[in-house]
């Protein structure tokens, strides 16, 4: 026996009760538990190798540091580009690959390969470190403590906290910045040395000796064992001091005679502030998968519970609180679904009654919530592109369902029970619902396959709706009906217990009330049982005698004979009445259509014109392409730039003048939380220019307490003006995965000269280029370096080498390293420095220093000479071959794509001449040395990538609708009309750009071109079946035309107003808080998703005319066609 699973489910419905309430409780309680991230588990596809060998010179990096990683490393499988700095001090290696990369077999290969190429660095070289970078391993929490303490307490405290905030499950590190390391400094009496006649290579050894652990072995006398050790540790500044360094008889030579020894910390290189105080930042990462959120107020408990034992004038503030923006994208995702469910009952319970509306109602959390549980089951977090697409979600997850209500609400008018209305529904529209749900989920699937970095954090967009989406599905075709046929039941039994039960309690509160005002103390037992009794009697009585008899009243009211309409009689399938007797807005609709399918191919000539015309306005007033929309940041940041050889302290000065500016607009404006301050020998990956000197970093209050960024940045900037000597520049925190400049320029060649000569033109081109500002680059800055050439023959004669003038040098800069030991107090070994006090520390001293030899003291001056040269600055290299980036920004309302197109023809990339608003730029011509070779890479790179990818996932999205098409209806022509309309809707987007004068997004508006084909389809495909279905009953193709227009015009205006309501708050930015009760406009969570919404919303208004005026015509045409093909047969 055939048994229909619709049937089946209303015949069980209490099964599929129970499995709805499992699905509601269970999904919330997943909504709640679910990990909470800010951004996607996205692996960056770089891997970068560090190497690190103090007082090597930038061209010895790159010869014995650099060239050897990067000739293994290169062959590693999957590499993309190498990209390499060699600097002083150090260098490192960058190594890129395709996103989605194998990361760990990826490490485990370049690992390898950095261990063959060891033996090929200098011994003098610290072990080289490979580094991977994984956005979800991002600090999502500073905690900076500040105050005017020690520096010393400052890093003592940030330990003790460090510590126990490393104590949390979900906390992966904590790590601390701005802490300077420890060592000790044997401050030597050079006069003392040379007097004792002490040879800096035998001091080296003699302390080596003299600091080590020495395992003796054991004994075993047959009477116990016993282990035997020599301690030779350091262990305190005491035991270094007492070091023996000469001999001489009996007399001994330590180093408290020659040397001054203490404890400090290395050589200040840089200076932190927070808020213009001296500080210390603890950056905390949380586990990959632990949920951001309660991570983040742990760790801010920790914190307060350890800082509680703290020096009162060290203050704690936080900063880069990631937390704060998932929590409002979740706020904003809670107030979006209450927002949709109530408007959505607002217009079903206006168009279909209070049953209908309550179904879909339902339906709405109902698919969000098991789309939720699939999502769990799969390993995903809750980021803020999963919240977007679930936002997304709430507009389209409810056609299916209005659709098989409304059927069942006019199939009632007609005069069927609801079990059989419901059940008719959802077997009728199963079919067209599968196809449309099919097609929508055809349009997001080529998504999920999106390359880059845009691509990884993209792909949870496509997942999560196409879980919620065939959630929605089973919704509409199996809970909907069911819950539909047992409302009766539910509403009754609801009904029969909660009304006498709430009007009971009423009653009960009404006379405990009252007898409280008489005072009867004496009577308190007997007026309790009184109350009990009565409350319990009037329950009785209401459920026996007064619900009964009100549910008779409403069944006889709500009759389905009573629900009868003459509309829905002459709509039914099976009337011969002419659907021009329809009546109302329906029958003004039918007869505007019978007028029109008079004239279908002007309809349809007429709405190619639209489209073309359409087309041509957005050229010629289109406000241009953008990569990723601009959001109101959290963060910004002022760059300072100087030029020379400055020292530590002149660098902090400059930063600390910007800074003062910025402190001075606080105290009157209190637009910032946090002011930090970073300056003197920093670096940092976003800064390429070596003029870099220092950066203040702003975290913004909430961005409807203060102006825009933009004016805030434009005011420091025009107050920064005043100080001569420096550059000052803002960046802004960028949206989306892209990074650094919108214009990127590479230079590349194997002539270092050439390259340096051409980069130093093309900056001085740029810098005068139009609407260009902040144009930087990584060409070497001027200033001076001191080169020290040994005369290895004269040295000899004297007894010298490199050796013993290299270790004599290093006394009088950084300290000749002679060990390292490990006190109690420190988890970490602390060096030994050798070195002169700081008046020994000079470049005059330099050419008065003496190496001891053989032949006795010997000035260095006798075989060195000391020469100025031009500093070599960074040496930066791509794929093996010196290159060189010039970058820039675009002014204020002026977009990237236009200036990158420009300059590709400008520098001879392309021989296209671009265009604006339809008229041919007239550009010059920049020539560049045939040597050099120029690249526009960055965003330029990823947006022709984005824009390549979504051409093809569009042509691939229409194929698979196609294909989907083609099953359903059998009809090519059903099938490229249903497709037509998708392209139709193309100009809806376009209107909705101009009329909003927005740019059009590669990213988010191309993501809404491709949504908006899978909804477009969906009237069109319920449409076109239910005529197909039509016109078999009725012998008039122009009356079945007619009466399917009219039968599909309420769920085709029902569904799109409920999309466009759903979408409606991201289109205004608006966030309507039904907490709080609060309407905010212009929000940086809604800014994120304007364009992809806006897209929707147009190109679906405009689709919903093409689907009740352009299909209908066409179908009309088609059969004038076959009329006019069959007369001439005939003929």
């Amino acid at each position: 026996m055939k048994i229909n699973i619709i049937d089946y489910a209303i015949s069980h419905s209490r099964v599929f009760m129970g499995i709805l309430l499992f699905i509601i409780f269970s999904g919330a309680s997943t909504y709640i538990t679910m990990p909470k991230e800010s951004s996607p588990d996205v692996s960056i596809p770089i891997v970068y190798i560090s190497l690190h060998q103090n007082g090597i010179s930038a061209q010895d990096s790159e010869r014995l540091l650099v060239k050897p990683i990067e000739d293994e490393v290169k062959t590693v499988e999957g590499v993309r580009e190498v990209r390499s700095t060699a600097y002083s001090g150090g260098g490192n290696v960058l190594l890129e690959f395709d996103a989605g990369f194998d990361s760990d077999k990826a490490m485990v290969d370049i690992r390898e390969k950095v261990d063959r190429a060891k033996g090929d660095l200098p011994n003098e070289a610290d072990e080289p470190t490979v580094n991977e970078v994984n956005i979800s391993t991002f600090p999502i929490l500073s905690i900076s403590l500040s105050g005017e303490v020690p520096n010393r307490t400052l890093q003592d405290l940030a330990d003790i906290l460090q510590d126990d905030i490393e104590t949390i499950p979900s906390v992966l590190e904590a790590k601390i910045g701005g802490k300077r390391n420890e060592q000790v400094d044997i401050l030597i009496n050079p006069t003392a040395v040379e007097s004792y006649g002490i040879n800096l290579e035998s001091l080296i050894n003699i302390v080596r000796e003299n600091n080590k652990m020495v395992s003796a072995g054991g004994q075993d006398t047959g009477d116990g064992s016993f282990d035997i050790k020599v301690p030779g540790l350091y262990e305190t500044i005491e035991d270094v001091l007492n070091t023996p360094v000469k001999t001489n008889g009996d007399s001994v030579i330590t180093f408290r005679e020659i040397a001054e020894v203490k404890r400090t910390f290395e050589d200040r290189q840089s200076y932190a502030n927070v808020n213009g105080s001296n500080s210390i930042t603890i950056d905390v990462s949380k586990r990959i998968g632990e949920n951001i959120i309660k991570t983040i107020d742990e760790v801010k408990r920790i914190t307060s519970i350890t800082s509680k034992s703290f020096p009162e004038n060290v203050e704690i503030s936080f900063g880069n609180d990631q937390s704060k923006g998932i929590k409002n994208m979740l706020n904003s995702l809670q107030n979006n679904v209450i927002a949709a469910i109530i408007l959505v009952l607002i217009i079903i319970l206006g168009a279909l009654g209070v049953r209908s509306g309550l179904l879909v109602g339902v339906s709405i959390p109902g698919s969000f919530l098991s789309g939720l549980l699939v999502l769990s089951v799969m390993g995903f977090t809750i980021n803020i592109v999963v919240l977007f697409a679930l936002i997304l979600s709430v507009g389209l997850l409810v056609d299916g369902a209005i659709v098989v209500v409304e059927y069942a609400d006019r199939k009632m008018k007609e005069g069927l029970s609801v079990k059989d209305a419901f059940a008719n529904a959802s077997k009728k529209m199963s079919l067209p619902i599968i196809s449309s749900t099919a097609t929508t989920l055809a349009a997001f699937l080529p998504l999920i396959f999106w390359p880059g970095i845009a691509g990884e954090f993209m792909k949870y967009l496509p997942i999560t709706l196409i879980c919620v989406l065939i959630s929605s599905l089973f919704m509409a075709l199996l809970f909907v009906p069911v819950l539909g046929s047992i409302l009766n039941t539910v509403s009754r039994i609801l009904l029969q217990f909660i009304v006498p039960l709430l009007i009971s309690l009423i009653f009960y509160n009404l006379i405990s009330y009252g007898f409280g005002l008489l005072e009867l103390q004496r009577f308190n037992l007997f007026i309790t049982i009184g109350k009990y009794l009565l409350s319990f009697a009037l329950f009785i009585f209401i459920f026996i005698r007064i619900i009964p008899r009100v549910y008779k009243i409403s069944e006889n009211v709500n009759s389905t004979n009573k629900l009868v309409s003459k509309n829905a009689k002459i709509l039914s399938s099976d009337s011969n009445e002419p659907v021009l007797n329809v009546t109302g807005f329906v029958g003004f609709y039918a007869k505007f259509l019978n007028f029109l399918l008079f004239h279908p191919l002007k309809v349809m000539i007429s709405a190619l014109v639209i489209l073309v015309a359409v087309n041509y306005t957005y050229t010629q007033v289109g406000e241009g392409v953008e990569f990723f929309p601009d959001v109101e940041p959290d963060l910004a940041k002022i760059v300072v730039f100087a030029r020379g050889n400055l020292s530590v302290e002149e660098k902090k000065d400059y930063v600390s003048r910007v800074e003062n500016i910025i402190l001075k607009l606080q105290s009157e404006k209190q637009e910032f939380k946090n002011i930090f301050s970073l300056s003197g020998n920093v670096s940092e990956q976003s800064e390429a220019s070596e003029d870099f000197i220092g950066s203040i970093s702003l975290e913004y209050t909430d961005w409807d307490k203060r102006r825009k960024s933009k004016i805030i940045l434009a005011e420091i900037l025009e107050e920064t003006k005043s100080i001569n000597g420096i550059k000052v520049e803002s960046r802004e925190q960028q949206g989306g995965p892209g990074d650094g400049k919108p214009i990127n320029i590479k230079l590349t060649s194997d002539n270092k000269k050439i390259l340096i000569a051409e980069g130093i033109k093309l900056k001085k081109f740029m810098d005068s280029y139009p609407k260009l500002m902040n144009v930087e680059d990584n060409l070497p800055a001027p200033g001076i370096e001191w080169e020290i050439n040994v005369d290895r023959k004269q040295a000899s004669k004297f007894g010298a080498n490199i050796t013993s003038i290299g270790n004599v040098i290093k006394l009088a800069t950084n300290g000749l390293k002679l060990g390292e030991y490990r006190p109690d107090d420190s988890n970490e070994s602390i060096p030994l420095y050798l070195r002169y006090p700081n008046e020994g520390r000079t470049l005059d001293r330099i050419d008065k220093l003496r190496v001891t030899t053989s032949n006795g003291l010997v000035p260095i001056s006798n075989f060195v000479e000391i020469v100025p040269n031009n500093r070599t600055g960074n040496i930066i290299r791509v794929d093996s071959k010196n290159a060189i980036n010039i970058q820039a920004d675009v002014e204020p309302g002026t977009y990237p794509d236009g200036k990158v197109r420009e300059l590709e023809y400008v520098l001879g990339i392309s021989d296209n001449a671009p265009s604006w608003r339809g008229s041919t730029l007239d550009l010059p011509r920049y020539k560049l040395d045939s040597k050099v070779k120029a690249e526009l890479i960055g965003e330029n790179e990823d947006q022709k990538e984005a824009q390549e990818f979504l051409t093809g996932a569009f042509g691939v999205a229409l194929f698979l609708m196609l294909m989907i098409l083609l099953l359903q209806f059998n009809s090519f022509y059903s099938a490229f009309l249903i497709l037509f309309a998708v392209v139709m809707s193309t100009a809806g987007v376009f209107i909705g750009l101009m009329v909003t004068a927005q740019p059009f997004g590669i990213v988010m508006s191309g993501v809404g071109v491709i949504a908006l084909a899978g909804i477009v389809v969906n009237n069109n495909i319920i449409l076109i079946d239910t005529f197909d279905f039509l016109k078999t009953k009725s012998s008039n193709i122009r009356e079945a035309i007619i009466k399917t227009g009219a039968q599909r015009l309420r769920p085709v205006l029902l569904t799109t107003t409920t999309t466009v309501l759903g979408l409606l708050p991201m289109v205004t930015m608006t966030n309507v808080d039904f907490i709080s009760r609060e309407i905010t406009r212009g929000s940086p969570d809604t800014q994120w998703w304007v364009q992809l919404s806006t897209a929707i919303v147009f190109g679906l208004l405009f689709a919903t005319f093409l689907t009740l005026i352009v299909t209908p015509s066409a179908l009309m045409f088609r059969e004038n066609i076959k009329n006019w093909y069959k007369n001439k047969i005939s003929n």
